[in-house]
Order: C-alpha cells, then structure tokens, then sequence
C-alpha cells in the first residue's frame, strides 16, 4: 500500500538560513568529517530522476543492522521528497556512512513496517520521536499507539547492501 501525499500536514521545506544550516551535514561529509556525524546520519548518493545528474543529501538513520548490513531511513517530507523520488526510479545506489561508501537497494517498507519502526524508534528516542511527529504535522501524544499512527503515515526505505563496503570514490562525491 503506498503511502498518501499529505501536503497539508507536512512541512515546507527550509529556505534561507535554514536550509543552510540544513544541508551543513553534507559539508562534513566533502571534507572528509563525515565520522563526526557518527552512525546516526549518512550521505545518500542518488540520480536526479530527470536530470540523471548526481545528487547528495544527510538522512538521519532510524535504524541500522550489521547483518546484513542496512540501514533504514525515513523521509519526513513525505513521499514528495526529492530524494526519495529519486530511489523510487532508481533503487540500486550509494551511501557513505563515516567514510565507509556502500552499495546498496532500496526497499520501500510498507505503512505496517512504518508503524513498527515508529514505535521503536520512539521508545530509543522518545522526546525526539515527539518532537520529529510535531515538526512533521502529526499527532503524537506519546503513546506507542500514536507513534505507530505517525509510522503508518511517514515512508520508511531500507538500504540493504548486497556485497561488502564499496571502495571509496577518487572522483566528487
């Protein structure tokens, strides 16, 4: 079951300032400090869906398993994201974790998935599970029933690598 598009309950995206601030992860991960971001974040490499150009982009990680090795993310813009538009037309990609690249598929989960994801993620984080349901326009009155509404509603993908850690490129990236 895809996930519906709710314009009125999502966020706009940062403009000025804050889209600066927004993207200073992405920074770290040019000069080489994307370690200091730890396991929590990773840089998504992915093909503009109509451009075919190459683009980048810091996810927070919801959740990461060693194995096999994935990880899962969510797009708090909800299915409208570019970024996640862009996984959908091409699944097969990169991410850099630390600075450790990695190829990987993507797999979109289903609203059950989400639901499951929200709740337990909420219980590892439980303020930033409310304040991230709050950012994004949805009810969370921090019961897990309520988590697991919000999980229903956000789409979660996860990246799952079919082979071991991918050399580092020498090209930008």
């Amino acid at each position: 079951m895809p996930h519906r598009e709710s314009h009125e309950t999502r966020p706009p995206l940062p403009t000025d300032w804050r889209r600066l601030a927004a993207r200073a992860p992405l920074f770290l991960f040019r000069v080489g400090l994307g370690p200091v971001l730890g396991k929590r974040f990773l840089l998504l490499h992915h093909v503009g869906r109509r451009t075919g150009l190459d683009r980048h982009v810091v996810l927070e990680v919801v959740s990461h398993e060693t194995v096999p090795l994935g990880w899962t993310i969510a797009s708090g813009f909800g299915p409208g994201s570019d970024w996640y538009r862009n996984l959908r037309a091409q699944p097969k990609t990169v991410v850099q974790v630390g600075n450790r690249h990695h190829a990987v598929t993507a797999r979109f989960l289903s609203p059950d998935d989400g639901a499951r994801i929200m709740a337990d993620y909420s219980r590892r984080h439980p303020r930033t599970a409310r304040r991230l349901c709050t950012f994004m326009g949805l009810p969370a009155d921090g019961s897990e029933t309520s988590f697991r509404d919000a999980g229903r509603a956000i789409p979660f993908v996860r990246l799952e690598t079919a082979d071991g850690p991918r050399p580092q490129s020498r090209g930008r990236g």
